[in-house]
């Protein structure tokens, strides 16, 4: 499970009008993070702007764009944009030991079809992402907050589930996965409520298999534990 996710449930008004779904922790950075951390974003990074990227030019192509939000330690991301190489990944992740990490694995596999933003999701996709330019958005297991006073900091609330179907292009998919029973509930009644979203099954849906089975999650399950993912798609 990822600490990683960085967004929030609000959208109105401008940066810092939101309750923000992550906390900066101040973890260790090792050194080979922070070494591809330096030397990575230059390079693959983007810098976060409240203008809406131009993603031809970012990939210096035009493909289908799938966004993901909390990226974590990035391996997932990777091998998700390795194995799908005509499409273009863009992702969201807060923590600088995870994007340190990611931006290795982009060096190490020599990814080009895959770029990161180091910022709170909310305001990457209010202001840089334009609407209907996504054919898919990926939220893989974020921070669960599982303590009742602490759900308002979750991210898969009604307003940022509104500006993200907006951010889809027709038929294009929200896929979100969790390994907390009540905030898969969550997830599935927020996102059935969205008008701009209808679910691709009747409830949750098997994994697809272009996500892959983290050692995390192999683990839960052999303990008995659940995973539900969600898949929604974008209503013409």
């Amino acid at each position: 499970m990822s600490d990683a996710d960085s967004g929030d449930a609000g959208t109105g008004g401008r940066r810092g009008s939101h309750i923000r779904s992550f906390v900066l922790r101040q973890g260790r950075v090792s050194e080979a993070q922070k070494r591809f951390h330096e030397q990575g974003m230059p390079r693959w990074g983007l810098a976060y702007r409240a203008t809406a990227l131009d993603l031809d030019a970012v990939y210096g192509r035009s493909a289908p764009r799938i966004l993901e939000i909390g990226c974590g330690m990035g391996e997932t991301t990777a091998t998700i944009a390795a194995g799908n190489p005509q499409n273009d990944y863009l992702g969201i992740e807060v923590h600088t030991p995870g994007v340190g990490s990611l931006l290795k694995e982009i060096a190490t596999r020599e990814l080009s079809n895959l770029r990161l933003i180091q910022h709170d999701a909310v305001e990457v996709v209010r202001d840089m992402i334009a609407p209907g330019s996504l054919a898919g958005i990926h939220i893989f297991f974020p921070d669960p907050w599982p303590k009742k006073r602490q759900q308002k900091r979750r991210l898969i609330q009604p307003e940022f589930a509104a500006l993200l179907a907006t951010r889809l292009a027709a038929d294009g998919y929200l896929h979100c996965a969790t390994d907390w029973q009540d905030y898969a509930m969550q997830m599935l009644a927020v996102l059935a409520a969205e008008p701009l979203l209808a679910n691709t099954a009747e409830a949750f849906t098997p994994r697809p298999a272009y996500r892959p089975q983290t050692k995390f999650e192999s683990r839960g399950l052999r303990l008995g534990h659940g995973v539900w993912d969600v898949v929604f798609r974008r209503v013409p």
